[in-house]
């Protein structure tokens, strides 16, 4: 293999793929960059074996060929190149990589490219379309409450699926809830219910930021296949059951508590400054127009914050872990948000004034 691309592209594609390769791995081959040149085009892959992101980029290409490279450090060589280098990647005699740009000249080791491990990406059933932004959304509403208990591995990721109408995401980790959904694409309708790993989703929300495309999505029973310009994600997906969500959604809550997101957001954060690591708990105390946020900790002192809201019911004190409340405010777009609450044991609703195709569930702490 022998070609030539400029240093801007070839980072790009590097910046693409790199990331799914972890950095200490048993298994040689998933340290490297599959790399083959053919066509005027550069085809970089890298795969953990549960995940594979693919992206092809322009190149003039002197003699075809596939090679394998250690990927971290082609990345980091690539990225410390001077704007606008022309890189010229070539194998040698001794059968390595020579990576020259200018008077920089670097030799890279090489596995067999016959060893790296493909992902197969057939049997896909369902296939639709959606906006970058829209998925982005999807995304955001949701992953903060996916769950990082390992044991409990079907709540490691969002489920997507079809759901009246509409294309639903939800994550929960048993603590808290978040749903969030669109009008359902054509081609979706029907889909199986899929749970998208928690590295994928991270991979996905930094492949399409701030991008204004659309993304190509493939669903089988399972793997799933995301594809937006010259770049291909395809994933395994999560094989176990999503739990059903919808009886843990409080739907008769009576008591509502509308408040501004943002002066509350402010006043948790302020208060919880003295809460307890570990649990985080911070007590909502209401009465006719008024929430008084509260945190007592032995350790550490008392806050405590007074706020004007509208509620209209009965008082009564109820408890929530700061972060959860943070991570939803984090995600309520309007003005507003509303509380629907029952009792200080029951789970709380919590709903965006701009937005009502997302909701946030949250269990509450015993203060």
């Amino acid at each position: 293999m022998k070609l030539t691309l400029e240093r801007n592209a070839l980072l790009t594609g590097l910046s693409h793929v790199q990331s799914v390769v972890e950095r200490r791995n048993t298994i040689p081959i998933l340290s490297n960059v599959l790399m083959g040149g053919e066509d005027g085009r550069l085809t970089l892959v890298a795969t953990d074996l549960d995940i594979e992101v693919s992206e092809s980029v322009q190149a003039g290409v002197d003699a075809p060929g596939h090679v394998t490279a250690p990927a971290h450090t082609l990345y980091d060589i690539v990225r410390k190149l001077p704007d606008g280098a022309q890189v010229r990647l070539t194998i040698n005699a001794d059968d390595r990589l020579d990576v020259d740009a200018g008077p920089a000249h670097f030799t890279l080791p090489l596995l067999p490219s016959g060893d790296f491990p493909k992902m197969t990406a057939d049997g896909f059933t369902h296939d639709f379309t959606l906006p970058a932004s829209d998925l982005s959304r999807l995304i955001d509403k949701t992953r903060f409450a996916i769950s990082t208990e390992e044991t409990r591995y079907y709540l490691n990721g969002i489920y997507l699926h079809a759901r009246d109408g509409k294309l639903r995401a939800v994550a929960t980790d048993g603590h808290r809830l978040a749903l969030a959904e669109q009008d359902l694409p054509s081609g979706s309708d029907g889909m199986p219910g899929v749970i998208v790993p928690r590295k994928t989703v991270a991979e996905l929300r930094r492949l399409i930021d701030g991008s204004d495309t659309d993304v190509s999505v493939s669903v089988s029973e399972s793997k799933i296949r995301f594809t937006t310009g010259t770049v291909v994600l395809t994933s395994k997906l999560i094989d176990g059951t999503f739990p059903d969500y919808e009886r843990v959604i409080p739907r008769n809550n009576t008591k509502e508590l509308v408040l501004d997101n943002k002066v509350f957001a402010s006043a948790v954060d302020r208060v919880a400054t003295i809460s307890a690591e570990k649990s985080r708990s911070v007590k909502l105390s209401l009465d006719q127009s008024n929430l008084s946020l509260s945190v007592n900790n032995p350790e550490s002192g008392q806050a405590n914050e007074d706020l004007p809201v509208n509620y209209d019911s009965d008082a009564m004190e109820i408890g929530f872990n700061a972060k959860y409340l943070l991570d939803v405010a984090g995600q309520v777009e309007g003005q507003d948000a509303t509380f629907m609450l029952e009792s200080a044991s029951s789970p709380a609703l919590v709903t965006d004034s701009d937005d009502e195709n997302a909701l946030f569930v949250l269990m509450p702490l015993r203060v």
